[in-house]
């Protein structure tokens, strides 16, 4: 039997890769920092980590895990409900709600279960869900586990969105789900906007702050600082695995008795692994500091306004980001991919897009600025794209 299907699948990988769509894993043989080295020995900087504030391998972190470690052991060998359950992992939730403002949270193993379970346990076949046209494949994914009358809406399209909501008022209860930051392209959700429209249409209000937490707002608390609407929002999703250190493990944060179902019925929380003791610890420390100081998220925003600032100099398309994410376009599918590898020669680790993880013909150089990155890194990285451009006849 597996001969048929294994003639199928290398002809559907065959196809892949000569669509220029394979994707291979470059080795790193050093931590994730703005400086790294790959297995083939060249040291490279590394400007395509969700490694937001750098603290992914940062001292204090490092020793809280270690310490942890020490004191609460590996692992919980357990889901959260029978017997995976520390006090460390409560700590983590309290920290995550007094960040956010929110009444209580719930720990996932990631942020793709975190949204993979958020809907199912509340919404039926009489209610509906409204969805931006660019969200993450974990909301897509976990919508599709409902039965719930779907709407889509452009992205940030508010005239499309207010349609949806008019539309949805013969369902009986509506939710709209919106990344905060849009991963591909940087753009931030008009959450002010929104929340109008949820109000005058009697919505629940949902946001995916995986790309948002940690960089947007003055302080990093997401697009509820940036807009000004805590106390508005009623859900927020997000992860440990960008700004927040960088491991693993998602959350849910909101209203209590939404995170009180969440605990009684979402799947993934039931039915997967506790996160480690170490990874809930560090989760502590990371957001102690973010509570305590302002540094990283300064330092993140003054590299973001003068890495755009200097691209936009020198001519490169680059699409409008309020974000730590810069899509620099380029158009051309194969293009990207050679942009991409003549930038890795230069030493500038950064990936090529394009379809189908962004739209056909909208191929981009994703770059992902870190407050770890030095001035040094960003002319650095600034040089190589001006001189990649030049000679691939972008600029």
């Amino acid at each position: 039997m597996y001969g048929k299907i294994k003639e199928h699948l290398q002809n559907e990988l065959k196809a892949i890769e000569e669509a220029g769509l394979y994707k291979d894993e470059r080795i790193i043989v050093t931590p994730q920092k703005a400086e790294i080295k790959v297995q083939s020995g060249q040291e490279v900087l590394n400007f395509c980590a969700n490694n937001y504030l750098g603290l992914s391998n940062h001292p204090k972190l490092i020793e809280a895990a270690k310490q942890t470690l020490d004191e609460r052991g590996y692992g919980m060998s357990s889901v959260r409900f029978i017997c995976g359950t520390q006090d460390t992992h409560k700590e983590l939730e309290q920290a995550i709600s007094r960040f956010f403002k929110t009444e209580d949270t719930i720990l996932y193993a990631s942020c793709f279960d975190a949204n993979g379970g958020l809907f199912e346990p509340f919404f039926t076949d009489e209610d509906a869900i409204i969805s931006d046209s660019l969200n993450h494949a974990s909301i897509i994914d976990g919508v599709r586990l409902t039965k719930a009358k779907r709407y889509r809406y452009a992205n940030a399209d508010m005239e499309e969105l207010e349609k949806c909501l008019i539309e949805a008022q013969e369902q009986r209860f509506r939710i709209i789900i919106t990344d905060g930051v849009f991963s591909m392209d940087g753009n931030v959700a008009p959450m002010d906007k929104i929340v109008e429209l949820a109000e005058k249409y009697d919505a629940l209000l949902a946001v995916d702050e995986s790309h948002s937490a940690g960089v947007v707002g003055k302080t990093g608390r997401g697009v509820s600082e940036l807009f000004d609407c805590f106390g508005k929002i009623d859900i927020y999703t997000g992860t440990l695995g960008k700004a927040f250190g960088g491991a693993i493990g998602g959350f849910t944060t909101g209203r209590k008795e939404i995170i009180d179902m969440l605990r009684q019925r979402s799947r993934p929380y039931l039915f997967s692994n506790s996160i480690p003791p170490l990874v809930a610890a560090a989760g502590v420390k990371a957001f102690e500091m973010l509570e305590t100081e302002n540094t990283l998220q300064d330092q993140l925003h003054e590299n973001v306004d003068y890495f755009l600032a200097k691209m936009k100099e020198a001519n490169f398309d680059i699409k409008p980001t309020e974000s730590a994410i810069c899509a620099v376009m380029l158009y051309d599918a194969k293009l990207s991919q050679e942009f991409a590898a003549e930038l890795l020669e230069e030493g500038i680790y950064v990936i090529g897009f394009s379809f189908p993880v962004v739209p056909r013909d909208e191929a981009r150089i994703r770059v992902q600025i870190s407050a770890a990155h030095t001035r040094e890194h960003l002319d650095k990285a600034i040089a190589a794209f001006i001189k990649v451009g030049k000679k691939l006849e972008v600029i």
